[in-house]
């Protein structure tokens, strides 16, 4: 079985991307700019942000953090993204979720200007996603799908098994698979026989918050396991996925933690550096 290293892949692609802003760089005297709005003090907002601004730094964007105490009026977070949106230096937005309770969430995704959205939860993206046009594509689904190339670079016609259909993951993962010519499933908590319609992958997408919902009884044999899950229990972080149990039937698998999170920043900063690319066409 593969072990898919989403360490390695994620500091490959960042060596990549170090290159790439080198390059543009020298082409526009200009780099690429992220600025991520921090509201509150929730611990794993706060680390999350600290390896984006260091991953960002590392490949040589432009970072800023702009922190906000979580009693902010939602009023000073939407004026300070029109603020962004109008700033050139600034190639990419984003707004670190959960927000307080009396922030909208909604009224904030949609403030941001498409295309700086590096997120990919504008709903223009979502809809230019779904039709196949040019959009960024959320993190998580972005970083899943480019692990799953690097395992199989020819996905046509295979079958895969979305477990989860929220906005984050399993809608857009679900669309860049068929964008790729598979034959998406899309399933969740209360799809009946999920074993069943698991057993019929190719490439199974575990992103439904279950602790090890998906056993080794549920995977075919040589089938692409991605586990989108982090779930605290007692015995640690565990993803969606049985890992013992599937790592003795799948092709490959990735692992928790280790294998989609450290992609989920990379990726952050590969959609930054592509809608500084398009904002200079």
């Amino acid at each position: 079985m593969i072990l898919i290293d989403g360490k390695k892949a994620a500091a490959e692609l960042r060596e990549q991307l170090k290159q790439e802003v080198a390059e543009l760089k020298t082409k526009y005297n200009k780099v690429p700019g992220l600025t991520v709005i921090l509201i509150g003090d929730m611990a794993p907002s706060q680390i999350y942000v600290r390896n984006k601004e260091k991953s960002a730094n590392e490949v040589g964007l432009k970072s800023e953090v702009i922190k906000y105490p979580d009693t902010v009026e939602e009023n000073t977070v939407l004026e300070k993204i029109k603020e962004l949106n109008n700033d050139e230096t600034v190639s990419g937005i984003l707004v670190q979720l959960p927000l307080p309770k009396h922030i909208d969430k909604q009224k904030v995704i949609e403030t941001i200007n498409p295309s700086k959205d590096v997120d990919g939860f504008h709903p223009m993206n979502v809809g230019n996603l779904s039709s196949g046009y040019e959009s960024s594509v959320p993190c998580t689904p972005l970083g899943c799908y480019l692990m799953i190339k690097k395992i199989e670079p020819n996905l046509s016609g295979k079958k895969a098994v979305v477990v989860g259909r929220s906005n984050l993951n399993g809608k857009p993962m679900t669309q860049l698979l068929l964008k790729e010519n598979c034959t998406v499933t899309i399933t969740h908590s209360r799809t009946k026989d999920l074993k069943a319609e698991c057993l019929e992958a190719d490439i199974i997408v575990a992103a439904v918050g279950i602790p090890e919902l998906v056993k080794g009884d549920w995977v075919k044999k040589d089938a692409i396991v991605i586990d989108v899950g982090i779930n605290k229990t007692e015995n640690g972080l565990v993803g969606d996925v049985a890992f013992d149990e599937v790592s003795k039937v799948a092709k490959a698998l990735t692992p928790v933690p280790g294998g989609v999170g450290p992609m989920t920043i990379a990726c952050l900063l590969k959609n930054t550096v592509e809608c500084f690319k398009r904002s200079q066409i």
